[in-house]
């Protein structure tokens, strides 16, 4: 009992401490707030009185007292009534986001019915009184950041007064370097090793913010994943919405704002779009402020802005090309509006020719208004100056006017941005020099080399290219028309003479063709061309002409040559082997077999063979009267064309018709013929169907190696036989086949035929053979013209041969 009492009273005791103790710290941690919101609200506040003081003329502590009367009538916080102040005195893209938004709060309230404390407080966002208004977060944000001592606070007051209540998790402000280079001046809400790997980012490399950077307006990505861009954070919310704002300030970019969600993201209303336009700004104004300092505060790897204007200037004029050197010019509202051509280098050529003073000190657009448009020449340095990202091109089209007239040049044109001035480099195309060069590229591609001789005082001129086709040295001396003739091939001796007195002792154009002999003793085959030059009297004074290297050309229609007669003979053989292909063919597979009669059956075979002669294929057929009193019936197709396949098929023709004789079935026959085409053959494969027809019983026995089914015709119905089963010959050494028994009556047609028949291109085999089927059903015709009307009215388009064998039971 004692030791129960003992234990029993101080646990009560226990649990009132603990509640005393929570209720402590949660008044403790309500008074941190209230103090927070205190000193972050006194600078909003302390900037309404300066307003008053302003406005109304009299001293700090009167305008105190008038806040908070003020306050009291429109039924505000002190705070809220300052920031209002604040946005009525400053007009700036904070005010408009925060009047934007009010409108379309009070826009929704109204049409929602709702009044009273909501309508009241218009600019407070849904979830109660406490909530601060849209105008007091971005007033605070702004106060955070004009009072923090880097860019690393800037970024954590953004995160915590402006972007947590629209559920942002997460901030990186990044500053763009003149080399188009990214480093992370501030974060807030990623982890410090994560920062840490990304506090720089090279040029050249796509992350979201160079998205931003280069495209030079806000971009929404659903998720990095999506986007196929690295980025900070990637790990940390990979599904993450993300939004990366350029930070402009009087049309220079001078870094990014990117904004982390934790998951994905509706598409925002305007007025949120607009607050985060606002806070880029907001980036833009802290980044221009701090410069280099705060970047080495943050561990910066970029270097200090590149000198001023001053040392631009000098460095401009020690360009040996023309050089303008552009400060940018802003608009009221602080927009980039143009540039004004601040200096002009010593070197400088104007397109149209105007000096140097007419063009210093000139608005570009003023001076060159065609620069706009076409050439893009203004929007490339307009995006030069905005991303800091430089511009070449070795050919650039330049506009300008000469009066009314429009002129066009073409120049190698470089932007680049050096601080806040732009520093524009072009050299103007030498037509002459450039159309001289193509020609040097022209001419040494063909191989041609250039001369002229002065017949009146020896002088001889010649190109680097001629020097290289004679194979001499450019120091040598080079060698005279006359001379020709003891540097060419014996057997072109005459050729180079005729050359010679038409151009010299005629005076006439004149071009030949020769083998030149180089002291080195290669043979060159040389093209010359040459036209004399006669003065006022008609006397000759000089001659001028090409030597061009045709060897090239020669060999090639050398060659040519030999392999046209080459052509020619395999041609010859191609069609000698053909011939007697079909030779071979055509004796022992006539075209057409009148009909027979055996057995009480009517039998007629057709053989259609290819149309072209190289297509000539192993089709066969036969029907024969066996010692025993059957009928063989059979077809076959032996794969491939040419005298191979033809060879073929007479092999396993006569090795049926021989093995028919032993008196086995037509699955043993079948079985034994692809033991001969195996072993007997030299890589022949072929389909075939074997019939033997027994007189006495009206029975036909089958079977088939992969060859389509024969045809059945009975009382004006066709079908397909039955599969029976049966690998094509060749393919294995042993194979097995079924057999098959078919019962002919009166008046039935059996068509065994070969895929010649039936193969289209454009269908399938069901189909064609559905076709056949069709034509074959109309029996009323004799058996011999309709298998002239099955080969006429045939539907294939392969051009291959053809073997049908009809059978009518009388």
């Amino acid at each position: 009992m004692y030791e129960r009492g003992v234990y029993d009273t101080p646990r009560e005791g226990t649990d009132v401490s603990v509640g005393r103790l929570a209720a402590t710290v949660e008044r403790l941690r309500r008074e941190v707030r209230e103090a927070h919101a205190a000193a972050e609200g006194r600078a909003l506040i302390e900037m309404a009185k300066g307003i008053l003081v302003e406005r109304l003329g009299c001293g700090p502590a009167q305008a105190a007292r008038q806040l908070a009367t003020l306050a009291d009538q429109a039924g505000l916080s002190q705070l809220e009534l300052a920031a209002d102040l604040i946005d009525q005195a400053a007009h700036d893209r904070l005010t408009e986001a925060a009047r934007e938004f009010l409108a379309r709060a009070q826009e929704g309230h109204r049409a929602q019915g709702r009044g009273g404390d909501r309508e009241q407080g218009g600019d407070r966002e849904q979830g109660g009184g406490n909530a601060p208004s849209l105008s007091v977060r971005l007033r605070t944000a702004e106060s955070g950041a004009l009072a923090a001592d880097d860019t690393q606070a800037v970024a954590e007051s953004l995160l915590e007064h402006a972007l947590t209540p629209l559920g942002a998790t997460a901030v990186a402000i990044w500053a763009a370097g003149t080399d188009a280079s990214l480093t992370l001046a501030g974060s807030a809400g990623y982890a410090a090793e994560e920062a840490a790997r990304w506090h720089y980012v090279p040029p050249g490399v796509a992350t979201l913010a160079r998205r931003a950077l280069t495209e030079r307006r806000p971009v929404w990505f659903a998720s990095p994943a999506e986007a196929g861009l690295p980025t900070l954070g990637r790990r940390q919310a990979p599904e993450g919405c993300r939004v990366t704002v350029p930070a402009d300030n009087g049309g220079r970019i001078l870094g990014v704002l990117e904004i982390c969600w934790p998951g994905p993201l509706e598409p925002q209303p305007p007025q949120v779009q607009r607050q985060i336009e606002a806070l880029a700004e907001l980036c833009a104004h802290t980044l221009d402020s701090r410069g280099p300092a705060d970047a080495a505060r943050s561990g910066d790897v970029l270097q200090a802005r590149h000198p001023g204007v001053s040392e631009l200037v000098d460095f401009a004029d020690g360009l040996l090309d023309p050089a303008l050197v552009l400060v940018p010019q802003l608009d009221a509202d602080g927009r980039l509006a143009d540039f004004r051509i601040h200096h002009v280098s010593a070197h400088f050529v104007d397109p149209v020719g105007r000096p140097r003073g007419t063009v210093a000190g000139s608005l570009l657009l003023e001076a060159y208004p065609m620069a706009v448009g076409d050439s893009g020449l203004f929007e490339k340095i307009e995006h030069v100056h905005a991303t800091g990202e430089p511009f070449r091109a070795d050919r650039m089209v330049l506009r300008a006017l000469v009066g009314q007239v429009p002129l066009k040049v073409e120049a190698a044109v470089s932007i680049s941005r050096h601080g806040d001035n732009v520093l524009l480099i072009w050299r103007i195309q030498d037509e002459a020099a450039r159309l001289a060069s193509v020609l040097q590229h022209a001419q040494r591609l063909g191989r041609i080399g250039g001369f002229e001789e002065n017949l009146v005082t020896g002088e001889i001129v010649w190109n680097s290219q001629l020097f290289a086709l004679h194979g001499l040295p450019p120091t040598a001396a080079p060698i005279p028309l006359e001379q020709l003739p003891a540097h060419t091939h014996a057997d072109d001796e005459a050729a180079i003479g005729r050359f010679l007195r038409t151009l010299l002792h005629h005076r006439r154009p004149a071009s030949t063709a020769f083998r030149l002999q180089r002291t080195d003793g290669i043979v060159r085959h040389i093209r010359v061309v040459a036209e004399p030059a006669l003065d006022a009297e008609g006397r000759l004074i000089a001659v001028r002409g090409a030597y061009q290297d045709v060897s090239a050309q020669h060999w090639t229609e050398v060659a040519l040559g030999a392999t046209r007669d080459q052509l020619a003979q395999t041609e010859q053989q191609a069609a000698e082997r053909n011939r007697m292909t079909l030779q071979l063919q055509r004796a022992i597979m006539p075209p057409t077999r009148g009909p027979i009669e055996a057995g009480g059956l009517d039998i007629a075979v057709r053989y259609r063979p290819a149309e072209k002669d190289h297509l000539v294929g192993g089709d066969w057929y036969d029907a024969v009267v066996l010692p025993s009193g059957q009928v063989l019936l059979s077809v076959g197709d032996v794969a491939g064309h040419g005298i191979e396949a033809a060879t073929g098929m007479v092999v396993l023709r006569n090795a049926l018709r021989g093995l028919a004789t032993t008196g086995a079935g037509p699955a043993q026959i079948l079985s034994w013929l692809n033991t001969v085409a195996h072993h007997l053959t030299e890589n022949v494969t072929a389909t075939a169907v074997c019939g033997l027809y027994d007189p006495g019983t009206r029975t036909l026995r089958w079977a088939r190696a992969g060859h389509p089914p024969p045809v059945l015709v009975r009382r004006e119905e066709a079908i397909t036989l039955p599969l029976a089963g049966g690998l094509l010959l060749g393919a294995i050494a042993e194979a097995g086949y079924e057999e098959e028994r078919l019962t002919l009556e009166a008046g039935d047609m059996l068509l065994m035929y070969t895929d010649g028949l039936i193969e289209r291109r454009d269908r399938s085999l069901q189909e064609s053979l559905d076709q056949l089927m069709a034509l074959a059903r109309d029996s009323g015709a004799t058996l011999d013209k309709q298998l002239d009307r099955l080969l006429t009215y045939s539907n294939s388009d392969t051009d291959d041969d053809t073997c049908i064998v009809g059978v009518r039971m009388r």
